[in-house]
């Protein structure tokens, strides 16, 4: 069966400018914006590509006509994880359905592995053998991982101090050139890119259009279990590039026929880090970045998203909803999923479970709702037993009972 990797372009979100996609570039040439990996899709044969698919093992790379790369894939088998029904989680949001997207399962712990296989893959396309990022922790530890199983030079930049240990601990283990810098995030990123520009070194954060291309593939993996019913899809939001990307998902399935309805998606920040949020309820398209974002849930500890304009499409074409939550309601969340489901999530992950039963509250979501929560992240990746309420006891405590 034919594809189109033959015939994919990068196109400017804002402009809509085309270069060729062997282009070592990240934004517009002209505007200045983002760019998106674009092909002709729609003269795919539906039923012979899910006939395809359902032969194929459950990763990712089933899908592998609608990845745009041309050699064999860097990959350690990610995607395929699991979606959970949630039933305590359900009532405790007050709605009908509920299913947790649990993007742990991939081989590092975090949904950042479906797009760092593609980019790397592309990286090697491209005769790129040095790739550097910035990152909060699962970039890091994923684009490590990926990295090393390429055979690639890896370059970490992370925040001093605002990393979790478990994602510091995997990016230095697997082998990367890691660095820390006094301010946050945004400063970090600011740093590669100014960098990159000189050295000619392959930027992996979410500017780099290819990480989408693996990350969309949640949505093909939500598709194959729910089908083409109508749902909600809750995703935390950081630097907003997952969110997009399951947007993307989702409108590929109709554009190649496969489904003919989409999901409304909800995009959840914390309090203390929500500029996509506050920008959205506003009405408009200017983003007033957090100078200095705070919150418990470290991965979407993010205060000027890069991937926002992408973001607002996702929001806007599904019709969607946004929400900011309270640590404490992320924090109550998590506790919720791991002692009521069995299913560890880091407190970034758990946003998506709590920004589901604010919007609930306020009468915003439908008690009769179907709703996909993607959970981004292990539990292990952010651990903090100072917030866990069930502490150990002495062992005596056993013998008096």
């Amino acid at each position: 069966m034919s594809d189109v990797r033959s015939e994919i372009l990068l196109r400017c979100i804002s402009c809509g400018r085309e270069f060729p996609a062997d282009s070592i570039i990240y934004f517009c040439g002209d505007c200045g914006n983002l760019l998106d990996v674009v092909g002709d899709i729609g003269r795919l044969n539906p039923i012979e590509l899910k006939n395809l698919w359902a032969s194929r093992k459950f990763t990712m790379w089933r899908y592998r006509e609608l990845i745009p790369v041309e050699r064999e894939p860097i990959t350690l088998h990610e995607g395929g994880t699991p979606l959970y029904r949630a039933e305590k989680a359900a009532r405790w949001a007050d709605v009908k359905n509920l299913y947790v997207k649990f993007e742990g399962g991939n081989p590092t712990g975090s949904f950042k592995d479906r797009g760092m296989s593609v980019a790397i893959t592309k990286s090697l396309e491209l005769g790129r053998e040095t790739v550097i990022c910035a990152s909060t922790g699962n970039t890091s530890s994923s684009m490590a991982a990926y990295a090393a199983a390429a055979g690639v030079k890896a370059i970490v930049l992370v925040p001093r101090g605002r990393v979790a240990a478990g994602k510091l601990f995997q990016t230095m283990l697997h082998g990367a050139e890691t660095y820390t810098v006094d301010e946050g995030f945004d400063t970090a990123l600011q740093t590669v890119l100014s960098s990159s520009r000189e050295s000619g070194i392959y930027i992996l954060n979410s500017v780099n259009p290819w990480r989408i291309e693996g990350q969309k593939t949640l949505a093909y993996e939500v598709w194959e279990v729910l089908g083409d019913g109508e749902y909600v899809v809750s995703v935390p939001v950081g630097n907003c590039g997952n969110i997009s990307a399951i947007w993307k998902g989702f409108k590929e399935l109709e554009m190649v026929g496969l489904a003919r309805t989409h999901p409304r998606l909800v995009g959840v920040q914390a309090e203390g880090a929500s500029p996509f949020v506050d920008m959205v309820r506003r009405g408009d398209e200017r983003l007033i970045p957090v100078e200095s974002p705070r919150t418990i849930a470290s991965a979407i500890r993010i205060g000027k998203p890069v991937n926002w304009l992408k973001a607002l499409r996702a929001i806007r074409e599904s019709e969607g909803l946004v929400e900011k939550v309270s640590d404490e309601m992320i924090l109550e969340a998590q506790r919720l999923l791991a002692s009521g489901e069995g299913i560890g999530v880091e407190p970034a992950s758990a946003a998506s479970l709590a920004g589901v039963k604010k919007l609930r509250e306020q009468g915003l979501l439908d008690r009769s709702e179907t709703v996909v929560c993607v959970a981004t992240g292990h539990a292990l990746k952010d651990p903090n037993p100072d917030l866990v309420p069930n502490k150990p006891r002495e062992s005596s405590y056993l013998a008096r009972r």
